[in-house]
């Protein structure tokens, strides 16, 4: 649910909130580690321009594996999570452990999760993809085998299996792409919490900054296109449209594929738009 604001300032006439419906607890102290590297810098240099510290957290340790097979857990609570736009839910296995995933559209306390090769297809539940029904929706789903779900974790973002082809499956990502990845990598059924996170506006710098967003300048509006920019200075000579567009230090952007894992084409049956 997107939340609006009265103008009584101008940080206030654009920004939109997001109301996330968690629970006011305080989050499970074993699950939680220290974020002590400087985002965007490698030993002191920037490796990664327009990043900051930003306000201070704790990171959330979250079960990516769900490698608790065949052992249920119960949702004892729902809990925001700064280090991601979806919540997360605390699970309590039957026996003893606590562990933190992340929370699906649908998912409520007191709800039932379990992970295993043969368990029913419901929200929160993780299984291997191919014993998943086509046209699931999936999120958090693993390329290489007990390594852990890496794709398709942000808010809103869910995956399809539109195929399944012997010992692979053809899984369909939000960029279009679609993918074969083999039918022993386990997914979890549901669609990440959140979704309306795309329609939120922040309203002001200082919420950016807040973030761990340093400002980002331009490359047209720089002066020396020698040292600061390729497209700095006048816009008929050395501007987006009037060049091909290139990044600060010359590389060609903008329809130029840079993808460089040849030994992994074969996996892609359709490329992205």
């Amino acid at each position: 649910m997107i939340k609006t604001y009265k103008p009584t300032s101008e940080g206030l006439r654009q920004r939109k909130t997001l109301i996330k419906e968690v629970d006011n607890v305080a989050p499970l102290k074993s699950k939680l580690s220290v974020l002590k590297a400087s985002p965007g810098k490698s030993r002191g240099r920037i490796s990664s321009r327009h990043k900051q510290r930003g306000a201070k957290k704790m990171y959330r340790q979250i079960d990516f594996r769900r490698d608790k097979y065949d052992i249920e857990g119960k949702v004892v609570t729902i809990e925001y999570d700064p280090n991601r736009d979806c919540n997360i839910a605390l699970i309590n296995y039957v026996d003893g452990d606590k562990r933190y995933i992340i929370s699906p559209v649908g998912l409520e306390k007191g709800m039932k999760v379990i992970s295993g090769e043969e368990v029913e297809v419901n929200v929160g539940n993780t299984m291997p993809m191919s014993n998943i029904p086509l046209g699931t929706e999936i999120h958090n789903i693993e390329i290489n085998p007990k390594a852990g779900g890496i794709l398709v974790r942000g808010a809103g973002s869910y995956a399809q299996i539109l195929a399944k082809e012997g010992d692979y499956v053809n899984v369909k990502l939000p960029s279009g792409e679609v993918k074969k990845i083999m039918g022993r990598c386990y997914a979890t059924i549901g669609v990440p919490s959140n979704p309306d996170k795309r329609n939120i506006n922040l309203g002001k710098a200082g919420r950016k900054r807040h973030l761990g967003w340093r400002p980002h300048v331009r490359g047209v509006a720089m002066a020396n296109p020698a040292g600061d920019h390729p497209h700095a200075g006048k816009y008929r000579t050395s501007g987006i449209g009037m060049s091909s567009p290139k990044s600060p230090w010359g590389w060609k952007t903008r329809g130029v594929k840079t993808r460089r894992r040849k030994r992994t084409n074969y996996t892609i049956i359709k490329r992205r738009k």
